[in-house]
């Protein structure tokens, strides 16, 4: 039996004016006649027009040409696919697999190939049944016919697929559900705190002042404000894009020359890398800055372990403040200025932070979608847990330590990827005070590449997962404040760093694609649509011309949850790749302020050759060595960034489940499902594809 495509109860039907009346005649030789209205019987008939043989051809000629069309959209679309997946078996486009990883994840593409064979099992019954018209989940409660009603062995099959489904599958479902839904709930209200915090801030005009001007000379003797001994620090790796403008903007700050030390860590394992970064600190240093290149011979402990040697050296023993700044930094000249002073008169402050601000925020569209998400860690969160409760975690970056405080605290460890936030957890419990300056914004980079997000997402969400359980005994013993323990154990870590990646995962990347196979199951529509984006509203206000990307932002959030879910258990049961540091991939861009100092590169000739004349033999010879590279090396070829399909198409995948539970035409269901099953073919074939390759 084909299925009753009738959709004519969607539009209101004509109303009929009149009172229907119905005459009957006692007499037998007249039949009952039953008029609808008054002007029915005396309506005109229409009549229809003939076709001719010439207007039926026609027709048939328009339809198979629609026919063929679409056939070979579908062709097309699947040769492309089969084009793709030669190409990345062939030539390898894209893929940088070493052969030491090629197992690394197949346990997790065999639980998706399990899945995606269940789900076109179950996909198979269900667009069947809607062809025989078993529609049987139509009625809020399913109705199983007895065995007089089956009519053959698939039905059969499909009643039983009925019957354990909702006695088995969907109660399990709704039960995880419910949990995930009290978790989303529990995590909106913290971030709605966090947002009228933020609100409050900005009414009340809350932000830490600098009393007087520190560095203001009235008198002959000197200033009123005895400029302190400050180590700045810039710890890279390979950083070939960014070496040059981080050093420049470093040896720019503005300081007294005798009161400031820059060291340069590299960690550069290319030495064409190195003798650049040696060329930039030598023209540096032949203009007058205090400024050491340091290269480690054992590079153990990523960047924890570079900074801990940079530290060990004995004349920081002279310094009382280091500011530590990534290799994409840019910070103003006036930064030391803007966050020195906040320690003056203040023992118990150990970090001023500042704030990032991106050069590449308008690049694409994942650049705005990560503006989106730093912009609400920044203004919100950094800036409210800064106020009121005197912490936050380090970003690594972009801040002022007093070194009393590093070293009081333990020091640089090596025994996670997220040392920034070890360090800061440790010196909390010390009793160490923090600042966020929301006002001091230092210039960096996102990520512009989907690779590189994704494995700095990795490190982001993994680390702070293996750093709970090494501080978890720390935290219960030490002395501090209950409420300050219960603020890092149930706010700091388990619900910002474990509950948000899990709900999200299982509720938005399962449990909603699950609800198109198990309609018992369905979420509220409040879950899926209302508190999601008001949420979005929420996280977008810090960055109001972000508006126009709420609704992408709010899949791409969903689908990076299964990213950060992985990370977060790597991290939590410290599997291999909880301590896989990958250096973020930068592009080098530069402020509007560099651009305008670019003239200074007609002058670099003789600049060399000044540095050339009071250079030592060596120094020459590197130098000329370099020059050769720099003439023998190749014109570098700007890669294109992937489109990864499985990302894509799970956020249709989203979109689509969340669409079908906000609609109830029972017809429409069934289109859902065939564009649900196409989907899971297209990612099959895509994961297929590159997991051969």
């Amino acid at each position: 039996m084909a299925p009753s495509l009738d959709f004519s109860n969607w539009w209101p039907k004509d109303a009929r004016k009149g009172t229907p009346v119905v005459v009957k005649m006692e007499n037998p030789n007249y039949s009952v006649v039953e008029i609808d209205g008054p002007d029915a019987a005396f309506r005109p008939v229409e009549k229809s027009r003939g076709k001719n043989a010439k207007q039926v051809t026609w027709v048939l000629l328009l339809k198979a040409h629609r026919a063929v069309g679409c056939l070979a959209w579908i062709a097309s679309l699947f040769w492309a696919l089969l084009g793709t997946i030669k190409k990345r078996l062939i030539f390898r486009q894209d893929v940088a697999m070493a052969s030491e990883k090629l197992g690394k994840g197949k346990l997790l593409f065999t639980v998706i190939k399990a899945f995606l064979v269940t789900s076109l099992t179950i996909l198979a019954f269900e667009v069947v049944a809607y062809l025989k018209g078993w529609h049987y989940f139509r009625n809020p409660s399913l109705h199983i016919p007895r065995s007089t009603d089956i009519q053959g062995l698939l039905h059969l099959v499909y009643v039983t697929w009925l019957s354990v489904r909702a006695d088995y599958i969907a109660p399990p479902i709704q039960a995880l559900s419910k949990f995930c839904v009290a978790l989303f709930l529990i995590q909106s209200v913290d971030r709605m705190i966090l947002s009228l915090g933020c609100f409050w801030i900005k009414y009340k005009k809350i932000k830490p002042r600098i009393e007087g001007d520190p560095f203001k000379s009235d008198d002959v003797e000197g200033s009123a404000y005895e400029y302190p001994m400050v180590l700045v620090q810039i710890p890279m790796c390979n950083e070939r894009e960014v070496y040059e403008q981080s050093i420049s903007a470093v040896c720019q700050l503005d300081w007294p020359k005798d009161r400031l030390l820059v060291q340069v860590l590299d960690d550069s394992d290319d030495e064409s890398i190195q003798y650049l970064i040696k060329a930039e600190v030598a023209k540096w240093n032949q203009k007058g800055v205090n400024i050491i290149y340091r290269h480690r011979l054992v590079r153990t402990g990523y960047k924890a372990g570079n900074l801990k040697s940079a530290m060990s050296c004995e004349y920081v023993q002279a310094y009382e403040f280091v500011a530590i700044f990534d290799a994409d930094f840019q910070p103003n000249p006036d930064f030391l200025k803007q966050t020195v002073p906040h320690f003056k008169d203040n023992p118990d402050l150990g970090l001023v932070q500042a704030r990032w601000t991106f050069v590449n925020k308008d690049e694409n569209l994942l650049t705005r979608l990560q503006n989106i998400n730093l912009c609400f860690h920044f203004e919100v969160e950094q800036q409210v847990n800064g106020v009121f409760l005197n912490f936050f975690g380090f970003n690594g970056t972009a801040g002022v330590w007093r070194i009393k405080a590093l070293e009081e605290s333990g020091g640089w460890l090596e025994r996670t990827t997220v040392e920034d936030m070890d360090i800061a957890v440790r010196a909390h419990l010390n009793g160490w005070k923090f600042i966020f300056l929301n006002d001091v914004k230092v210039l960096c980079e996102v990520p512009e590449s989907y690779e590189a997000y994704r494995k700095q997402q990795h490190r982001w969400h993994s680390g702070p997962m293996h750093l709970f359980r090494l501080c978890f005994p720390a935290i219960i013993t030490c002395k501090i404040a209950i409420w300050k323990k219960a603020n890092l154990i149930l706010l700091f870590f388990l619900l910002r760093k474990l509950i948000l990646p899990f709900y999200s995962f299982t509720l938005f990347c399962i449990i909603l694609p699950l609800t198109m196979f198990v309609p018992e199951a369905e979420l509220p529509v409040w879950v899926i649509c209302y508190v999601p984006v008001f949420m979005s509203f929420l996280n977008i206000l810090p960055s109001p011309k972000s508006f126009p990307f709420i609704v992408p932002y709010l899949l791409f959030e969903n689908t990076m949850s299964v990213t950060k879910f992985n990370a977060m258990v790597s991290g939590l049961f410290q599997l291999g790749s909880s301590y896989e540091w990958v250096v973020t991939k930068k592009a080098g861009r530069s402020s509007e302020s560099d651009l305008l100092a670019s003239a200074e590169m007609e002058s670099k000739i003789m600049n060399q050759l000044q540095i050339q004349r009071g250079a030592s033999e060596s120094e020459l010879t590197e130098l000329n060595r370099l020059k050769e590279q720099k003439e023998a090396a190749p014109v570098p070829v700007k890669r294109v960034n992937k489109i990864y399909r499985k990302e894509l198409t799970l956020a249709f995948l989203l979109l689509t489940a969340s669409v079908r539970s906000l609609l109830s035409a029972q017809g429409v269901h069934f289109y859902f499902l065939l564009f649900q099953g196409v989907t899971f073919l297209l990612v099959g074939l895509d994961l297929i594809g590159e997991q051969m390759s």
